[in-house]
């Protein structure tokens, strides 16, 4: 017999996230804030109302990919040009810096106790911390208005960038617990992915041009289902040939379409209300649904807090020093910075990845998740801070 559960989880879901939205509103935060708090309210950690299943995990990744592509459509083309060389400096320091200190906090904490993959395990949690989820900063520039200028530009350029540096470092360390994985095909893979988006971009590029010349109104629904139809396929490509996440095919996806202004607009707009109505929602509160903080000991609670000031210095450091030799000021360089500290569901991913190879105990998983909470909740109070401002045109969310 059918079970309509789902029917009334959506609903908790929506309803929370909106008020606690509103309420964060409030106190002049962004209301993504809310819908991640909301998150962890029904989840395990306090009321564990609803927990997360696979109806759940498949409306979220539909939901960050929307917002990816969403992203993508909304970026500026030409101050991504601009931006461009800078992006890959960004993204290069904020890998490197938060590899070598999580690396060092472990070897520093926990001892070798003749474990032959201790310095691998080390190496993993730097890798953990390596990771970037903009979608959570995403939705918090589009609330303050700076998601199209250089700033925002250049972080989602070295998100995308970053996204492939970590697929790489992931590649290379799991490599040697398993000698099935080979380094040089998933180098291949990934040289082959933007080898495939240049061609597939090339002629999509072109037919939406063409739809573009006879924009009418009876092709309006026509134009924004083919729009999200390609972002869903480049996405699904991304990952299943390429072992690229899907969120950087979804963001690809909005990129090649970002330059057609009329049509760019239209779909802009369906997507958001797609989005803000349902995916988007239950995207932001599954960050905190999926958490479970009661496996954390005193001991781990330290090594956690340890790991979440590495993991925001990090980040900050790291990609603040690589916006500042690029010729940032100081303030753009902070602002890039903080707005590459959340970790979100890519930290999550890689550590499970991490889990399938032996290489994250089931006890490191407390500490991680806590960071990745911590890191997705404090970016967006951050971001508020350090940018201020608003956006004179809220978005639909907001409403």
């Amino acid at each position: 017999m059918t079970s309509y559960t789902f029917l009334l989880v959506l609903a908790i879901i929506l309803l929370s996230t909106k008020v606690l939205g509103l309420a964060s509103g409030k106190v002049k935060m962004p209301q993504v804030v809310g819908a991640l708090v909301a998150g962890l309210v029904l989840g395990p950690s306090v009321l564990n109302l609803v927990i997360e299943d696979s109806f759940i995990t498949v409306i979220a990744e539909i939901g960050v990919i929307m917002l990816m592509f969403s992203a993508g459509l909304e970026t500026d083309l030409q101050e991504l040009k601009q931006t461009g060389l800078a992006s890959l400096v960004i993204a290069c320091a904020g890998v490197i810096v938060p590899l070598v200190g999580g690396t060092a906090l472990y070897l520093i904490f926990f001892d070798s106790a003749n474990d032959p993959l201790y310095f691998l395990k080390a190496l993993f949690v730097g890798v953990i911390l390596t990771a970037t989820s903009v979608s959570i900063t995403v939705e918090t520039l589009r609330e303050l208005g700076k998601l199209k200028g250089k700033v925002g530009t250049a972080i989602l350029g070295a998100a995308v960038i970053d996204d492939i540096l970590g697929i790489v470092v992931l590649t290379i360390v799991s490599s040697f617990t398993n000698p099935d994985v080979q380094i040089s095909t998933v180098l291949i893979k990934i040289v082959l992915f933007f080898v495939f988006i240049a061609i597939v971009g090339f002629v999509v590029y072109k037919y939406f041009k063409h739809l573009s010349k006879s924009f009418a109104a009876k092709m309006h629904r026509r134009v924004a289902i083919y729009a999200l139809a390609f972002c869903f396929l480049l996405s699904y490509c991304a990952e299943h040939f390429f072992g690229v996440a899907d969120i950087t095919g979804s963001y690809f996806a909005g990129l090649l379409l970002c330059n057609l202004s009329n049509i760019r607009d239209y779909v802009a707009r369906k997507i958001d209300i797609c989005s803000y109505m349902l995916f988007a929602p239950v995207f932001f509160a599954s960050v905190g649904i999926k958490t479970n903080l009661a496996g954390l000991t005193p001991m781990l609670l330290l090594f956690a807090l340890l790991l979440l000031v590495i993991a925001i210095l990090s980040k900050i450091l790291g990609c603040g020093l690589g916006a500042k030799l690029c010729k940032f000021t100081n303030h753009e360089s902070l602002c890039v910075g903080v707005g590459m500290v959340s970790r979100g569901e890519v930290a999550l991913i890689v550590a499970q990845k991490g889990a399938a190879v032996g290489l994250v105990s089931d006890t490191l998983f407390a500490p991680v998740i806590l960071v990745v909470i911590v890191t997705t909740l404090i970016t967006p109070i951050l971001l508020k801070m350090v940018m201020g401002g608003k956006s004179s045109t809220p978005p639909a969310a907001t409403t």
